[in-house]
């Protein structure tokens, strides 16, 4: 019984797994078919997640805005404009603003580092750091006093 998977993933830094990789992408470079690389790369965690929603809301809740208008007008466009504000692949010429969900780790925890730093200087906002239980449950207190307005 032959078993033909499509889709594997590789670590290159493994010397095994690069070998097999040298291997399939050989064999696929051989077939004749139209194939894809790409890179993986590291996704961004649930509790970061989590955590840029809380500062997200506190900081709607501090601001007088809504939850979105803190997202989108602060978050993203504001403090993070080469990350979100984006070439749209469907319509040339036209930009479009990026899902957060699209950032890997990395770019997540930029994108929150400059947000934290940007409410502070310039909002006049803390936003507690992602280790600071105590005040990210004063936050999340906070959130919940103000759901009905943000």
């Amino acid at each position: 019984m032959k078993i033909f998977l499509s889709e594997m993933l590789y670590d290159t830094s493994n010397p095994l797994d690069k070998a097999n990789f040298e291997i399939r992408a050989k064999k696929l470079a051989e077939s004749g078919k139209i194939v894809e690389l790409r890179e993986k790369k590291p996704v961004r965690t649930n509790l970061q997640n989590a955590y840029l929603h809380v500062i997200i809301g506190y900081f709607a809740s501090q601001y007088g805005c809504g939850m979105e208008e803190a997202k989108v007008r602060f978050y993203k466009l504001k403090c993070n404009p080469e990350l979100f504000w984006i070439d749209n692949p469907k319509r040339p010429g036209e930009k479009m603003i990026r899902s957060s969900a699209k950032l890997d780790k990395a770019e997540m925890s930029l994108s929150i580092e400059r947000f934290r730093n940007w409410s502070s200087m310039e909002a006049g906002i803390y936003l507690p750091d992602a280790h600071e239980d105590y005040l990210l449950q004063l936050a999340e207190i906070e959130i919940e006093k103000n759901k009905n307005y943000i």
